[in-house]
């Protein structure tokens, strides 16, 4: 799968959003290293802060299914420039992500920005990081 059927995928999932509170659908698609494609859309909650967003949605179903070699991710909304991911999502994406994987952000009018997790989330919370912190 190419760059823009992997954005094509990300789009299809702005039909699904459930976004009855903030009126901004999110999508998202996740290729494994196998060729999976692992799809997401945001889905709010009267309670914000239970809402999930696309990028974490996909990564958990994938997650949920046994993937963890992962290729590229793609986000798609309906902004004027490609889409950041929130920092909740790039902590997401730090831990099951490697640091060079291709994160491609995307606009409404599909004009696609190619980053890395790295790019995205420099210096970045990693397990490493909470085992070396352990106490003995």
């Amino acid at each position: 799968m190419n760059k823009d059927q992997l954005v094509n995928a990300a789009k299809d999932m702005l039909d699904r959003a459930f976004v009855p509170y903030s009126k901004f659908p999110v999508g998202a698609a996740l290729l494994t290293k196998d060729g999976k494609v692992y799809q997401g859309c945001n889905i709010e909650n009267a309670a914000y802060p239970v809402t999930c967003c696309a990028e974490r949605v996909a990564i958990f179903k994938a997650v949920s299914e046994g993937e963890r070699d992962f290729e590229a991710l793609a986000v798609i909304a309906n902004t004027d420039r490609p889409v950041p991911p929130c920092g909740a999502c790039r902590q997401v994406m730090s831990e099951f992500f490697s640091p060079d994987m291709s994160v491609y952000i995307t606009s409404k009018d599909m004009e696609v920005k190619s980053t890395t997790v790295e790019e995205l989330l420099p210096f970045s919370f990693t397990p490493e990081d909470l085992e070396k912190g352990r106490q003995s």
